[in-house]
């Protein structure tokens, strides 16, 4: 029916060696890729910490493990909860299916490495009028026409546009990964510090209530001697006063510590309303990091390795944008059947094909390809600003928190001398006020402090143990950015999968 089904075979002949001379030129040209090769930027590295060289250094037993770096604090309970946010916690579930969009956007842009088929069938049946102009029938014709044709259209790669597009897309698939295990490392911190926050609160829970049990016999010292005719009804007052404030402190911790079980419930994805967590006053000291040397940093923190993969996928868009200065070449071919008649349909003589080519090249846009490449060299340039803050603040994390744990191992040291001199203090009282050389007035004032010194103690060892903890997580937490992100290729190197 169609007079492309009786082309000749030598014209047919003819076209496909043009094509075939057309299509070793495509391929020479689809090794180009415009724009930018990527290089990572220098960022400014120090050989070592500062505060590094009064740190202790760590034993072989303390090295901070891959993955389970809370198992260094070798506490049971810690690892147990740990362990539930991998499989509960709903913040790390919705970053997992993040990193699964990007890695579905990889294999949206890298379908356009192949060429796209369609698949149209029709069917048309039509009746012509007898009356129409021009007609040499004198009665109306009905005509049929099936058509089975079979499409085929593919864009040649020609400036690496599809290339640059895929690099772009996984580079952004392997910074969302890295996002993943940045929330991982963070959620796993902050349960960690409110697991140790909620044990240092039970340690001075139990420490109020030593010392409650402490003034309920200094109470009864004070009502024997007051029956006596030896103390005044005025030190019994005070002794009561004093062991009721304590017994009221212990009380008060209940709300700070009934938050954290709520918090710690949430991050181990329970309902808060049914989660508890017996008390434990034990609270060691916190272990040495290996905090290794600065450079190590940059492949040992989630957030640099991810920052650092975002700057890649702007390189990449950058040669995306410069693509569309230069024409636009597509292939197409068509081969198909069509025929009046069912049952001839797929005959020989029903035969149909076609093969063209194209070029598309925009001379004017009023500036529109310019903005673009505009905001695409911005968005590299506010992607290697970023890269290099987060790498400035990852060194910042590590030094704070390394002064940390020296500030406050000096001040624990300082504090424990206070303690003892203060217990010392109060038992001197003690016998004073037995002796009846002093009034009870002196008792209760070294009761105060020996409890508020007490209680600090308890305090720069709750804050220790916090420091430890975000010294690992300033430190990636024993994360290697190496295997989940490798150096990538150059993109002369990137051909579409065979």
């Amino acid at each position: 029916m169609t007079a492309v089904g009786e082309t000749s075979s030598p014209v047919r002949r003819r076209r496909i060696a043009g094509a075939s001379r057309l299509a070793p030129g495509l391929l020479l040209c689809a090794g180009c890729a415009v724009g930018p090769q990527y290089s990572r930027p220098s960022v400014p590295v120090p050989p070592a910490y500062r505060e590094a060289g009064a740190w202790k250094a760590a034993k072989p037993s303390d090295e901070v493990g891959r993955g389970k770096w809370w198992a260094v604090f070798q506490d049971p309970g810690l690892d147990a909860l740990e362990d539930q946010i991998t499989l509960s916690n709903q913040t790390l579930r919705a970053a997992e299916a993040q990193f699964l969009q990007a890695r579905a956007l990889i294999r949206f842009d890298r379908a356009g490495y192949f060429p796209t088929a369609t698949l149209a069938p029709s069917a048309a049946r039509s009746r012509l009028s007898a009356n129409r102009p021009l007609s040499s029938s004198p009665s109306p014709v009905t005509n049929n026409d099936f058509v089975l044709p079979f499409d085929l259209s593919y864009e040649a790669d020609v400036w690496g546009r599809v290339r640059r597009s895929v690099a772009a897309r996984r580079a952004d698939a392997q910074a969302s990964a890295a996002d993943v295990e940045g929330v991982r490392l963070s959620l796993a911190a902050e349960l960690a510090v409110d697991y140790f926050e909620l044990r240092g609160l039970d340690a001075e829970e139990e420490l109020l209530h030593s010392t409650a049990r402490g003034y309920e016999r200094a109470l009864e010292l004070t009502r024997s001697r007051y029956q006596g005719g030896i103390a005044s009804q005025v030190d019994v007052a005070q002794a009561e006063a004093q062991l009721e404030a304590t017994r009221a402190q212990a009380i008060d911790l209940g709300v700070q510590r009934s938050q954290l079980e709520h918090a710690i419930a949430t991050l181990t994805g329970q309902p808060a309303s049914g989660f508890s967590l017996p008390p434990s006053p034990a609270l060691g000291a916190p272990p040495s990091t290996p905090v290794g040397v600065p450079s190590e940093l940059l492949e040992r923190r989630p957030d640099i390795a991810a920052a650092e993969r975002r700057m890649a996928a702007a390189s990449e868009r950058i040669g995306v944008a410069k693509a569309a200065y230069f024409p636009t070449v597509t292939l197409t071919a068509s081969r198909g059947f069509e025929s009046t008649a069912l049952g001839v349909l797929l005959s020989g003589p029903s035969a149909l094909w076609s093969v063209a080519g194209g070029a598309l090249q925009t001379i004017f846009d009023a500036g529109r390809r310019r903005a673009t490449s505009e905001q695409a060299r911005e968005a590299y340039n506010q992607a290697v600003a970023s890269y290099r803050q987060t790498v400035l603040t990852g060194f910042q994390e590590v030094e704070d928190n390394l002064a940390a744990l020296r500030i406050l191992e000096e001040e624990a040291k300082t504090q424990d001398a206070a303690v003892t001199a203060a217990q010392r203090s109060l038992e001197l009282s003690t016998n004073r006020y037995k002796g009846g050389v002093v009034s009870y007035l002196e008792v209760i004032t070294a009761q105060s402090t020996a409890l508020a010194d007490e209680r600090l103690a308890v305090g720069i060892l709750r804050r220790r143990m916090t420091a430890s903890i975000l010294l690992v997580k300033a430190l990636g937490g024993g994360w290697d950015a190496s295997p989940l992100v490798p150096a990538p290729p150059p993109v002369a190197q990137m051909r579409p999968a065979s």
